[in-house]
């Protein structure tokens, strides 16, 4: 069995969303949990997540490139739904696209690690191009643990970020064949290592270029299976037990 930790299971990208947990249930995905990213997304999240007990969980959270359509007062949606989310996310920094408006994501990432922090909710936190600033808010949040998705990063930032409490996630990009992240695999705790897809991004190999789902999963997980150097079975029950550690699933 496998978690899916991070995807994006809305109906404006799968049309048959029990065709798509069926597969997963078929690869040994027995949990995914949902990522919003806006106001939209949030509610859709909340809204799967009663249509699928015990299969999708809720994150709920504000992504930075979410800030054209934000307003203070979606920040309520958190709130009003805190006792039914594991965790706050997708949330973070992303300075990738010029434009971007530094002052305003820092601005929104903190106002959600502040929530994070007086509701004692784990957090999932997204960085591109901005890890200095990644690294310096958390550390303004001791009291706030989580995951870093889509880790790409040196071992260096790896255990930066396991120092502060972080788990970091691992998906389709792992399996690309000149990822140098698969180098880092190997060098840190196996407690730090969870796995996701980031559905419908990021496909793994072979299946690099189609929308991805959590079926795929089972890829990530016997690629790094074997770059660990461990079996499918021990792996799943690593993953497993540090997906519980950070979530209440």
């Amino acid at each position: 069995m496998f978690t899916d930790s991070h995807s994006h299971i809305f109906k404006k990208y799968f049309e048959d969303i029990n065709s798509i947990l069926e597969n997963a249930k078929k690869n040994g995905i027995t949990k995914i949990i949902n990522n919003g990213t806006d106001l939209e997304s949030n509610l859709e999240v909340i809204k799967l997540t009663k249509t699928y007990p015990g299969i999708i969980y809720p994150a709920v959270g504000f992504h930075p490139e979410c800030l054209d359509s934000f307003k203070k007062e979606q920040l309520d949606v958190i709130e009003k739904n805190i006792d039914s989310i594991i965790a706050i996310g997708e949330i973070g920094l992303d300075y990738h696209y010029d434009g971007y408006n530094k002052e305003k994501q820092i601005d929104l990432f903190e106002a959600q690690l502040k929530l994070a922090e007086k509701f004692e909710k784990p957090v999932i936190v997204h960085t591109r191009d901005s890890l200095e600033d990644t690294i310096a808010i958390l550390k303004k949040y001791p009291k706030v643990h989580g995951v870093v998705h889509c880790f790409t990063g040196s071992l260096e930032t790896a255990n930066i970020f396991i120092k502060l409490g972080y788990k970091l996630g691992f998906g389709g990009v792992t399996t690309f064949k000149n990822a140098k992240i698969k180098e880092v695999i190997k060098k840190i705790p196996e407690n730090a290592i969870i796995l996701e897809t980031d559905a419908p991004y990021l496909s793994p190999e072979p299946l690099r270029g189609t929308v991805n789902e959590p079926a795929n999963v089972r890829i990530i997980a016997e690629f790094i299976a074997k770059e660990k150097g461990i079996s499918l079975e021990e792996l799943s029950k690593i993953t497993e037990k540090n997906i519980s550690s950070i979530f209440d699933i």
